[in-house]
C-alpha cells in the first residue's frame, strides 16, 4: 500500500455507525454522564450494533435510537435511569423513551407527559441538564 495515497471514502456502514456513536455521546456529555465506563458502554453497543447492520444493511438509519436505547439499558442496570426527563416538575423521577423504538428519526420522549424532548443527540438543547 501506498503510504503517499490517501484513505478511500469511509463506507456508508462505518458513517451509520460514527453517527450513532457521536450522537449518543453527545447526549451523555450533554447530562455530564461521558465518564470513561460510560463511553465504554457506547462502544460496547457499537460493536455489537456493526454485527447486526452488517445482516441487516437496511437497518443503518435506526443504529443511533437502537445505540441509544442500548447505552440506556446498561446504564439502568448499573447506575440507574437515564436520561431522567427535564419536562415532569414534579412526582416521581423518571427517565425519557426512545420512540420509536425501531425506526429512523428517534427521539427522547416523555411518555407521561406525551411529549418529545429531544431528538437523539439534542438533549444539549433542551436547555435542562
Amino acid at each position: 500500500m501506498d503510504p503517499q495515497r490517501e484513505p478511500g471514502p469511509t463506507p456508508p456502514l462505518e458513517q451509520a455507525l460514527h453517527a450513532a456513536r457521536a450522537l449518543v455521546l453527545a447526549d451523555l456529555m450533554a447530562r455530564g454522564v461521558a465518564e470513561a465506563d460510560v463511553v465504554s458502554l457506547v462502544e460496547d453497543s457499537v460493536s455489537h450494533r456493526r454485527w447486526w447492520v452488517e445482516q441487516w444493511p437496511e437497518g443503518a438509519g435506526f443504529l443511533a435510537g437502537l445505540v441509544a436505547q442500548d447505552v440506556q439499558d446498561a446504564l439502568l442496570e448499573r447506575y440507574g435511569r437515564w436520561p431522567l426527563c427535564p419536562v415532569c416538575g414534579s412526582g416521581d423521577p423518571h427517565a425519557l423513551e426512545i420512540e420509536p423504538e425501531l425506526g429512523p428519526d428517534p427521539h427522547w420522549v416523555c411518555h407521561k407527559a406525551g411529549v418529545k424532548v429531544a431528538a437523539v443527540g439534542g438533549l444539549g438543547k433542551t436547555g435542562a441538564s
